[in-house]
């Protein structure tokens, strides 16, 4: 990290650093994650309150690759399906949907190994596993589970689009499209879709 003032970012006794070193590539040490941006914001921050807390500082970061990121298992519309899996009665923890008769659902993330780097297969992709999305939160702020909790003949599989809106309240989610071509809705439309 670079300050205009001070050049490398470090404490005037430079005992204390924001600088991170590292071989790039998947066949080095990877390549600079989100992960490793926030560790590096945080250690930037923790220098300017300590040495340069009379001064404003301004951090800017160009990684495009930190504009897509959300935590694992956040909400997310995309691809989520309107119904509880047809065979999720059937789920025994390992079907996550890649089956041609999923029994559950979840939302995709990177694996990752114990240091928190991102895993490569033998040809350089990313590889993926899917996870539980995260509770949303009723109108009071108490938490919703989109998964059916345990003790429901269905535990831990996903209860669709049809169900979540209806907990709160809201009536004939199941008669109403999972989304419009586009997701271009009906500018009139209060209820259009279930996104």
């Amino acid at each position: 990290m670079v300050s205009p003032d001070y050049g490398w970012l470090h404490s005037p006794d430079g005992m204390d650093s924001a600088c991170v070193l590292f071989k790039a590539g998947k066949a080095c040490e990877g390549y600079f994650t989100s992960e490793d941006i926030l560790k590096q914001a945080s250690n930037a921050m923790d220098i300017f309150k300590k040495h340069y807390s009379n001064e404003d500082h301004v951090m800017v970061f160009d990684n495009a690759t930190t504009h897509l990121k959300h935590a694992d298992g956040a909400l997310s519309a995309r691809h989520m399906p309107k119904f509880s899996p047809r065979y999720g009665h059937q789920w025994d923890g390992t079907d996550w949907g890649e089956s041609c008769k999923p029994n559950h659902w979840g939302v995709e993330v990177n694996m990752v190994d114990e240091s928190g780097k991102p895993v490569h297969g033998p040809n350089g992709t990313l590889l993926k596993k899917k996870v539980s999305m995260g509770n949303g939160k009723f109108m009071d702020g108490s938490p919703q589970s989109l998964y059916y909790l345990q003790g429901h003949q269905l535990a831990g599989v996903f209860k669709g689009m049809a169900v979540i809106p209806e907990e709160p309240g809201y009536e004939g989610a199941a008669k109403i499209r999972a989304e419009w071509p586009k997701f271009q809705c009906r500018k009139e439309a209060i209820h259009c879709c279930c996104r």
